[in-house]
């Protein structure tokens, strides 16, 4: 299992004495917890460190959920669910209904039509709740939770306490106290692991495992990362090697980076990429904006942006090198559509030429792009991947001298609503 990078440039031109010294700084902070936010570095020894006890309690747990319900509804915003979902849809197949449980996202916008059609939709059939949330005060989710609550005490009556679970503080919080209560099943998110690293916790491993997928491998694979990772070597880490290169982009006027990707299963991957990525580094009028794109889709809309528009973005590809299943171009007796040529190729070798010449050409139109590839998609190398890009992302916010575990600017909207809304103290 591994993770090469492939850079437009020699990347050890980028290299320095004086570079080498601060990455070794960074190194030795982190590892200490001295840097800054290191009250949130939990997650950095999370994979080798997580208790066998609180992996088989959550199996435990998904499997009661499959065996009692039909649908899992998953309420939380941002890291609460961006993780699991992004593991869940790069991990199903598509068109493949699974009919043990279905996992059904709430909380993560401020929608009646969706929710209204939702509380519809699981009419008829067995449902259990999940709400994330570290305070359970947090506006989005706790709307949807307000709603969702009263549906499962009207309907089950004092047996609902027995099918909503809690993910949320260890020592505090209304959703924590609520949670005694009223006798909910109780997940810790820890107090060292911010919402967006929290994918290989609770948050993101009860829904993961509820879907039906292997968390153990999943955990397996981030250990490999952990191991692989957490050692200083800028000239063979790819998590440092990633985070230099967009730290050199970065100076040099690149302040927009584009995730490209030809598999749709990887479409949230990217989504909780955008996260991890924004709310890390944007800060202190610093910072490259994560965006993303699904080719050969994109190709024939944003492509011609990419191609021909201002100059201040990269392109950063990731790729798979093989895939579980594929189809093969047949050969035309008319040969119409003029795509003979083509016979006996694979669509997935079709998509690594497309690959190849899109870099090329958009590299001809100014645009400088990293690859980044892994073997094939399952449980260990999505786990291995999640974790390269947490420990890329720490490293890259701290060359920027950014603090990654803080979001001070997402309370300025929230700030705005609630004295529009004249919320009490505000």
């Amino acid at each position: 299992m591994d993770i090469t990078i492939g850079f437009s440039d020699d990347y050890t031109q980028l290299l320095s004495p004086e570079l080498e010294k601060r990455l070794e700084t960074i190194y030795n902070d982190m590892k200490s917890k001295t840097a800054f936010g290191s009250d949130y570095l939990g997650w950095l020894n999370w994979p080798s460190s997580i208790s066998q006890e609180l992996l088989e309690e959550i199996k435990t747990t998904a499997n009661h959920i499959r065996s009692t319900s039909d649908v899992l509804i998953v309420i939380g915003i941002g890291g609460s669910y961006l993780g699991s979902k992004a593991v869940i849809e790069a991990l199903s197949i598509p068109f493949e209904k699974n009919d043990s449980l279905e996992v059904i996202f709430a909380g993560h916008s401020v929608n009646g039509s969706y929710l209204k059609k939702l509380l519809k939709y699981i009419d008829g059939k067995e449902v259990t709740v999940n709400v994330i949330s570290k305070s359970g005060t947090t506006t989005e989710p706790a709307i949807a939770f307000r709603f969702l609550r009263q549906y499962m005490e009207n309907r089950y009556g004092s047996s609902a306490a027995s099918r909503i679970i809690v993910t949320t503080d260890q020592e505090k919080g209304a959703l924590r106290s609520l949670a005694i209560e009223q006798g909910y099943k109780r997940f810790v998110v820890p107090n060292d692991i911010g919402g967006r690293y929290s994918v290989f916790t609770a948050v993101g491993l009860l829904p993961i495992a509820a879907a039906g997928f292997n968390i153990i491998e999943l955990i397996a694979g981030a250990k490999k990362a952990e191991e692989q990772f957490g050692h200083f070597d800028m000239h063979n880490n790819p998590a440092i090697q990633y985070a230099v290169l967009r730290k050199r982009l970065h100076d040099n006027g690149y302040i927009i980076e584009i995730m490209a990707s030809f598999e749709e299963r990887l479409k949230y991957l990217q989504e909780w990429w955008k996260q991890l990525f924004g709310e890390s580094e944007g800060k202190n009028k610093k910072g490259i904006f994560p965006s993303s794109v699904q080719y050969s889709t994109d190709l024939h809309s944003l492509g011609q942006y990419i191609q021909d528009g201002q100059r201040n973005l990269f392109e950063t590809f990731l790729m798979v090198k093989n895939i579980d299943e594929d189809l093969t171009i047949l050969e035309s007796n008319n040969n119409g559509d003029e795509l003979n040529y083509l016979s006996g190729l694979s669509l997935h070798a079709f998509n690594k030429v497309c690959h190849e010449a899109t870099a090329n050409a958009h590299l001809d139109g100014g645009v400088p792009h990293i690859t980044i590839t892994i073997d094939q998609i399952d449980e260990m190398h999505i786990g291995h991947l999640l974790y390269f890009y947490m420990m890329a992302c720490a490293y890259s916010a701290y060359l920027l001298e950014i603090n990654p575990f803080d979001q001070p600017g997402v309370e300025a909207y929230k700030t705005n609503i609630f004295k529009m809304l004249k919320k009490p103290v505000y």
